[in-house]
This record gives C-alpha cells, structure tokens and sequence, in this order.
C-alpha cells in the first residue's frame, strides 16, 4: 500500500508539472500576447494567415518607424541572412526597440536595432568601410544596422537589404517619436 500511494503521488507530481511546463511554453491567449509585445514582436490572426498559408519567403519587407509611421520598402538581398529575416517576419511581425539612437559614436548616420536572442540568424559577414544611405546589415549576434546616410564605419557585416534613401525616408529615421514613459523608439517591420 505504501508504494502503491508513493507511486500515485509521483505519477500526480509528474503530471502537474508537466501541464506547468506546457503552460509556459504558451497556449494561452493572454500570455502569448505578453510574450510577444515584451520580445519585440507582434502579430495577430491575420498576420499569421497572410504570411503562412503561401509558404514563400517575402523579397521585400514593409519597415515602419514609430507605431504610426509610414510605410518604407526594403528590398532584401538574396542571402541566406535576409532569407531567415524574412522567414522570420512573414510568421510574426517584429517590433523592435531603438534604445540607443542619439548617444553613440556614427548616431548621426546609422542606427542599430537589437533582435530578441530567440531567432537564430545565419551570416555571413565581410569587412565592410563604406555605406550607403538606405543600407540595411546584421551584424552578429542579432543585431539589424541601417545606415540612413552615407557613412566610412568598419565593421563585420551582412547586407540584409536596402531602401530607397528619400527625403522622407530620413526624416522618417530621424523624426521617429520616442515612446512616452519607454525612453526608447519602435521600428516596426512586416510583409507588405
């Protein structure tokens, strides 16, 4: 009786945390919601749909500075790099924080976007001296760098993409308001 009781009460334990296991790892609505907006990412019904039922990977990805910015096209290399980006964004939305983008060295000609650490990201990067206005790189570990004007900064790259470097483009860059109580800027990236 005494291993017939112990056996049951283990059983009872094993079975309780794995539904606790389970529940972490998402399920519920609201949690997943949470999960999203504080990974930087978001998405809806919709998103997943549109992205999902195709299966294709996008070429080109719809970039928005500020939660109501307008829209910019980033036409994406065709690179291993941009390919999982992509892949990416057409399952989920990526919202990502700008922390810093007026308090480092090159802030007046790039600004850099920090990828949640649970996307793996291949790269393949090569020294890189001179850029573009309107040129899109990773940089690893998970790091998105855009230069939205012309710039001489070395460093181990991936070109990701470009967009076209309008008037507005810039002053979308640059005019992107920071969020009240956040401290920080939003980019927001998706399929068009």
């Amino acid at each position: 009786m005494n291993n017939t009781l112990r056996m049951t009460i283990a059983a009872g334990c094993a079975l309780a945390l794995s539904l606790t296991l389970a529940g972490c790892a998402g399920g519920g609505s609201s949690s997943s919601n949470n999960t999203a907006a504080a990974s930087g990412s978001s998405s809806s019904s919709a998103d997943s749909s549109r992205s999902s039922s195709s299966g294709e990977i996008p070429s080109v990805l719809e970039v928005r500075f500020g939660d109501d910015g307008a829209p910019f096209a980033l036409n994406l290399e065709s690179n291993a790099t941009a390919s999982a980006i992509a892949g990416y964004v057409a399952e989920s939305d990526w919202r990502l924080p700008i922390y810093h983008y007026d308090d480092f060295e090159d802030s007046d000609v790039m600004q850099y976007y920090d990828i949640p650490s649970r996307y793996e990201i291949p790269s393949n990067p090569g020294a890189v001296t001179e850029e573009h206005a309107g040129e899109l790189y990773y940089s690893h570990p998970n790091r998105i760098i855009l230069f939205y004007r012309d710039a001489q900064v070395s460093g181990e790259y991936t070109k990701v993409g470009e967009f076209d470097p309008t008037d507005d483009f810039v002053n979308a860059v640059i005019n992107n308001p920071v969020l009240e109580g956040w401290g920080n800027k939003i980019v927001q990236i998706g399929v068009e």
